[in-house]
């Protein structure tokens, strides 16, 4: 089998968010199951490393393209060079032009080095046009929604002429979206199969309240049986609370008690139970939700939390630094993430939505356990013996399932239960990429006609 993933982003080479992590782990484990994994991902001004460049050409309708070249852990990365990506930074206010040009250019790129794949793989709305011309060109396509809310639009009468597209997909059957091009709708529309990162996230957008205006779109794929959910798994090798460098490594509940003082300590804290949140700091994430809910938390819990985005949030929540209980660090801090995640109690996740989720997962992992709103992935990786739900997406809600929480803590050897439960689960990636592979093997075996 061969696979081609198309995709913003590749860890360790770029990443802002969970979608790198992703393109790292997912071809890796399609690899060592067999397959032959191709990444292609731009080549960033801010990429990490100087990849040899092997191909250089001019394409009709983008200009000049150059290519690069790294192999790692079996997995071939292809970086597609553009003038308007050779900037600092990953994102900007013009990214719906440049991942047109990027979508245009990559299957003439591709076809200049040889590149041919049994499947394309696109990923969110930056690979939504890439995975247009390959259907266009007869490529068997499959496509994931990372976060449904990013959809890359623009106003079509000015973006048609990026696309390449020919005149028919202008419309609402096509990219067109309320006078606007859509590129996550393109995806959507020219994929073969579409994909979510978890079997609950699946089932909610096709409902108006998660589907972002495309739940119509979705109830249709899901009724012709091209919607499938595909939970996400964790590189088990990076979160391993046992070989851990920035954790006392430990391997049991009982192990986690170093960890626990160590974070105490770093703090300032006092003899309550620590209440951890590692997030960006947004409306989705449900922080605004957390920071309604401090006055009733820091009655039973130290809340400890590190993250960075809306400026409204981060204020807010900077100006608790007043209160004994609360510790609040802005920005992305990796070290600091382990340790939260290794020294808390419970972690808090209250997500209005929650298309999978890593953070969850890596609490588990670490015997911290998590108290999460019950949408998308939170269901689907969180067991309900270990931990913490709620459902409305309110501040009462919120504070009574970590109320539900510290009483339940007090029960110290049903608390340790749960966290040999928690501590065991398993989220690699061999079970994601065996599924994705049975998908593409059914692609290949099947004719479309839409």
């Amino acid at each position: 089998m061969r696979v081609l993933h198309v995709a913003a982003e590749v860890y360790p080479y770029s990443r802002s968010g969970g979608l790198g992590d992703v393109l790292a782990a997912l071809p890796a484990a399609q690899a060592r199951q067999g397959a032959e994994v191709t990444v292609l991902s731009p080549w960033y001004g801010a990429l990490s490393g100087t990849p040899p460049e092997v191909w250089r050409g001019d394409l009709p309708g983008v200009g000049p393209v150059r290519v690069g070249e790294l192999r790692m852990g079996g997995v071939h990365f292809l970086f597609l060079g553009l003038p308007a990506f050779d900037r600092s930074g990953l994102y900007h206010p013009d990214d719906v032009e440049r991942f047109c040009a990027f979508g245009r250019a990559a299957l003439p790129a591709l076809a200049a080095l040889g590149v041919r794949s049994d499947v394309l793989h696109g990923h969110d709305w930056q690979a939504g046009l890439a995975v247009a011309h390959a259907h266009l060109a007869g490529w068997r396509t499959a496509f994931t929604i990372h976060n449904l809310q990013y959809q890359g639009r623009w106003n079509l009468a000015e973006a048609r002429a990026w696309t390449g597209l020919p005149e028919w997909a202008f419309s609402s059957e096509g990219v067109e979206f309320h006078g606007d091009l859509n590129l996550m709708k393109a995806g959507l529309t020219f994929a073969d199969h579409v994909t979510t990162v978890s079997p609950t996230y699946a089932q909610e957008i096709t409902t108006p309240e998660y589907g972002e205006g495309l739940d119509g779109l979705l109830v249709r794929l899901t009724r012709e049986g091209r919607l499938t959910g595909i939970l996400n798994g964790l590189d088990q090798e990076r979160w391993n609370p046992a070989t851990d460098p920035e954790v006392v490594p430990f391997g049991d509940p009982a192990g986690k008690a170093p960890n626990r003082e160590r974070l105490r300590a770093e703090f300032g804290l006092d003899a309550a139970p620590v209440l951890g949140v590692v997030s960006r700091l947004a409306e989705q994430k449900g922080m605004d939700l957390l920071l309604m809910s401090l006055p009733e938390l820091v009655q039973e819990w130290n809340v400890v939390v590190l993250g960075g985005g809306d400026p409204l949030l981060t204020a807010a929540l900077t100006g608790w630094g007043y209160h004994p209980r609360v510790r609040f660090v802005a920005g992305m801090n990796e070290a600091l993430a382990h340790r939260i995640y290794a020294g808390a109690d419970a972690f808090a996740m209250p997500s209005r939505f929650e298309p999978c989720g890593l953070s969850q997962m890596i609490a588990l992992r670490y015997g911290t356990l998590p108290v999460v709103r019950a949408t998308g992935g939170l269901v689907d990786t969180v067991p309900h013996d270990v931990g913490f739900f709620f459902t409305p997406p309110s501040p009462p809600a919120l504070s009574a399932a970590c109320a539900e929480a510290r009483r339940a803590l007090d029960d110290r050897a049903g608390w340790e239960a749960r966290m040999e439960r928690a501590m065991s689960l398993d989220f690699g990636w061999e079970s994601p990429a065996r599924h994705s592979l049975e998908l593409y093997e059914r692609l290949k075996d099947t004719a479309f006609i839409f």
